[in-house]
C-alpha cells in the first residue's frame, strides 16, 4: 500500500501534531505517523501528567497546612499514591483523546506504526497491517527524545526509575535518590517529597537547576532543605547496585570522599537521548551527537526534510516545540507558493523556561551572569515577594522578582522568578521581550492589585532605585 501527500509528519508529540494541523489549516494534504500515542511524551508521559501529580501534592501541602489558613480538618491526611497516579492517567487520556479528535477535525490521515526514512520525501511504516510506503513533498522529522541512562544501573522500573517509571509507581518510595536537578528532577524530587517520601538530590554541578540565575538556585536550595531534602552539589553517583530490598549507591562529595548510602529507589534526570537512531536520518542529513541540525525555519540541508523539536538543538521545551511546528508548517506552505504566509524564525531568547517544583520556577532570556559574559553593562533589580500584599495574604510570602536590564539602552535582557505561580507571570516578560519593550514601557505598565504580578513591576523599578514598597 502506498501513498501521496504534501506534508508527513513523523511524531506526534507537541510539534509533530501542532505542525500538522498548522499544515492542514493551510490547505496542505497531510499525514502523521507516530509508533506509539498520539501526543508523545508530553501529553502521554511528560509535560501534563506530572502537573497533574504535581497538583495532588500541592493539595496534600495545603491540606497538611490548614491551621496556617485558620482552618482545621478532623482526621488523618494522607495520600492514596494509586488514586493520584490514576488521576493523572485519566488525564493523560482525556488529553490524547482530545488530539485524536484535532487529527479528525483537521482532516490529518493518521498512520499508526514505526516510520523509517528511505529519502528526503519519503517514508515507510511498519504497523500490525504490515507494511506502507508514504511520499511527500516535505517530510517533518518530530521524533522527540528520551532519558538518558546512566552508564551503569540502567533503568529497571523496579528501583531504578526514568521520569516514565516515576510517574506509574508500583510502590511509594521510602527513602529516594533523585539523580540531577534540572527541571525534570527537581520536579520529581518536589513531589515525591510532598507525598512523604525521604528526598537526597545529587547534582554534579555547583548548584541545582544549574540553568537558571544563580539567585534562584540559591533561594531554591535553601527552600527545598527547609523543606527537608537533603541537597548534594559538586556531587556524583559513581556506582549504583539494586537487589530486593533497594538500592546501594557510591556517591562522591563535594570533599572528594566516596560513600556508600542506602536508598529504597532511584529516580534517573540526566538529560535526554534524541530519537533519530534507525529512523534514516542520518543517512539523509547533519546529525551533531544525534540531534538533526537545522535553521531557523527547521530546514535541514537535505531539500524536503525538516526537523523541530526535541530531536533538534534545545532547549528541548515542549512550547518551543510547538513554536517550531508552525513556523516549519508555513515555511513549507510559502514554499509550495502560498504567499498569504510569512513565518517569522525562531527567536531562542524569547523562549521561556518553567519547572513545576513548590516553589515554582519561571525565567526568559539572559541570567546576570550570562548577560555579563555577553559583555553588556547590566541594571539588576531583585522585589522579594514578602513586600507583595497578594503573595502574603495567600501564605506564599517566600520568592522573589528579578530582572536584568541593559544600562546603556534599557532593553530588557532577561527575568527570573521564584514562588508561588511564576508559571503563569513569566510570559508578561516574554511578551515584554517579543515586542523589544525597554524599561519605560514596563514602568508606566499598569499592573493589577492585588496580584503577585506586581512584583514584576516593582522589579523593574528595583532596577533603577526606584521599587515603592521594599
Amino acid at each position: 500500500m502506498s501513498a501521496s501527500y504534501d506534508v508527513i509528519v513523523l511524531g506526534s508529540g507537541p510539534g509533530g501534531y501542532v505542525a500538522a494541523i498548522r499544515a492542514s489549516q493551510l490547505g496542505l494534504k497531510t499525514a502523521i505517523v507516530e509508533r506509539e500515542l498520539l501526543g508523545g511524551i508530553c501529553l502521554n508521559w511528560g509535560c501534563i501528567p506530572t502537573k497533574a501529580l504535581l497538583r495532588s501534592a500541592e493539595i496534600l501541602h495545603y491540606a497538611q497546612h490548614a491551621k496556617d489558613y485558620g482552618l482545621k480538618i478532623a482526621g488523618t491526611i494522607e495520600a492514596d499514591l494509586d488514586a493520584v497516579v490514576k488521576r493523572s492517567r485519566g488525564v493523560a487520556k482525556q488529553l490524547n483523546q482530545g488530539v485524536t479528535h484535532l487529527m479528525k477535525k483537521n482532516k490529518i490521515t493518521v498512520h499508526m506504526g514505526e516510520g523509517t526514512l528511505t529519502g528526503p520525501t519519503s517514508l515507510t511504516v511498519k504497523g500490525e497491517s504490515g507494511e506502507e510506503k508514504l511520499t511527500a513533498k516535505h517530510i517533518i522529522v518530530a521524533t522527540g527524545a528520551r532519558a538518558r541512562d546512566l552508564p551503569f544501573g540502567k533503568a529497571d522500573g523496579e528501583r531504578i526509575w526514568t521520569y516514565r517509571h516515576a510517574m506509574t509507581p508500583k510502590e511509594m518510595p521510602k527513602k529516594l535518590l533523585v539523580i540531577g536537578s534540572g527541571a525534570i528532577g527537581i520536579e520529581f524530587a518536589s513531589f515525591y517529597n510532598d507525598m512523604g517520601a525521604e528526598v537526597t538530590v545529587v547534582e554534579m554541578l555547583d548548584r541545582i537547576v544549574p540553568v537558571e540565575d544563580k539567585d534562584v538556585s540559591v533561594f531554591l536550595e535553601k527552600n527545598l532543605t527547609k523543606q527537608g531534602m537533603t541537597i548534594m552539589t559538586g556531587a556524583g553517583v559513581e556506582d549504583i547496585k539494586t537487589d530486593a530490598s533497594g538500592v546501594k549507591a557510591k556517591i562522591k562529595g563535594k570533599d572528594g570522599k566516596v560513600t556508600e548510602q542506602e536508598f529504597t529507589h532511584c529516580i534517573v534526570a540526566i538529560g535526554i537521548v534524541p530519537n533519530t537512531e534507525n529512523i534514516g536520518a542520518d543517512k539523509l542529513t547533519e546529525m551533531d551527537r544525534g540531534f538533526i541540525q537545522v535553521d531557523d525555519y527547521g530546514r535541514t540541508k537535505s531539500k524536503g526534510l525538516w526537523a523541530i523539536g526535541d530531536c533538534t538543538p534545545g532547549p528541548w521545551l515542549a512550547h518551543k516545540a510547538s513554536h517550531e511546528g508552525v513556523t516549519t508548517a508555513e515555511a513549507i506552505a510559502q514554499e509550495l507558493g502560498n504567499k498569504n504566509v510569512h513565518p517569522h524564525p525562531l527567536n531562542r531568547d524569547a523562549i521561556p523556561g518553567c519547572t513545576y517544583c513548590h516553589p515554582q520556577i519561571a525565567s526568559v532570556g539572559l541570567t546576570e551572569a550570562k548577560a555579563k559574559e555577553a559583555g553588556y553593562e547590566i541594571k539588576t533589580g531583585i522585589f522579594p515577594f514578602i513586600g507583595n500584599g497578594k503573595a502574603i495574604a495567600l501564605g506564599e510570602a517566600e520568592g522573589f522578582t528579578k530582572t536584568v536590564f541593559d544600562a546603556k539602552t534599557g532593553e530588557l535582557l532577561g527575568a527570573h522568578m521564584v514562588g508561588a505561580e511564576v508559571t503563569e507571570m513569566i510570559q508578561g516578560y516574554v511578551i515584554g521581550k517579543t515586542l523589544e519593550t525597554t524599561e519605560a514601557e514596563l514602568m508606566q505598565t499598569v499592573f493589577p492589585h492585588p496580584t503577585i504580578s506586581e512584583s514584576m513591576h516593582e522589579s523593574v523599578l528595583a532596577s533603577y532605585g526606584k521599587a515603592l514598597h521594599i
